[in-house]
């Protein structure tokens, strides 16, 4: 028992931030940082493509649908292969693997949250609208002014459930070698030889505690801004 948890208070560090300082973050830090990323990247993106969605019908709607179906149809392990090949076909260039990872996730998480958006645009009562549109509001302003903040409100708690999903996601970077916790853990698993079985339920401990310290500060949040709450 004790052997078992020094193999992770001995490899602590490099599970925890890689080695960050020598310019190169790694583990938790990693994996919190590609998070923030596509999160940055995800979430405005999506709302903007629902937007598009709700105020561009016909073609324009079909083909965000279209797009939408495809990403969210296809496993995300292979969005990430195919950013790892493409992207430096595209652009000339090799991008650091944690940055094409992020784009990858991001490109993954903004179809679900286009279509969060959506519905909860979609749920909204009818007579807002036309409340709105006959007090002389244009169709881009009742959007943004009265229909897109109560949407975004009543979005919120699938916007929690998919910001988490979006951290254990970044799990699957291993698969390129990027070294978030998910590798170093392996690294350190393949370095040592011993004790896998303490390394990974460490790992996933990890994972646990920080999805559900998420979970808690958006509910915290939600408290103090009198938000109805995901119980």
């Amino acid at each position: 028992m004790i052997a078992n948890i020094t193999v992770i208070t001995d490899n602590l560090d490099y599970l925890l931030w890689g080695r960050a300082a020598q310019g190169e973050p790694g583990g938790v830090l990693l994996s919190l940082l590609m998070t923030i990323g596509a999160a940055i990247l995800a979430f405005p993106g999506g709302v903007l493509l629902a937007c598009c969605a709700w105020r561009f019908r016909g073609w324009p709607r079909k083909v965000l649908f279209l797009w939408a179906e495809l990403i969210r149809g296809i496993p995300l392990i292979f969005v990430i292969f195919w950013l790892w090949f493409l992207l430096p076909w595209l652009t000339g260039a090799d991008l650091p693997g944690a940055v094409t990872v992020t784009l990858a996730l991001a490109w993954f998480t903004s179809a679900a949250v286009m279509y969060s958006t959506l519905a909860a645009l979609g749920a909204l009562p009818n007579g807002q609208y036309e409340a709105a549109l006959s007090s002389g509001f244009g169709s881009a302003q009742i959007l943004r002014l009265v229909l897109l903040p109560q949407a975004l409100r009543n979005a919120l708690p699938s916007y929690i459930g998919l910001l988490i999903a979006l951290l254990k996601d970044t799990s699957l970077a291993f698969i390129v070698n990027v070294p978030e916790l998910t590798t170093v853990a392996g690294q350190v698993n393949n370095r040592v030889q011993v004790y896998p079985a303490a390394l990974f339920v460490f790992t996933g401990l990890v994972y646990y505690l920080l999805c559900s310290a998420l979970e808690f500060t958006v509910k915290q949040w939600q408290r103090r801004h009198s938000l109805p709450a995901n119980e």
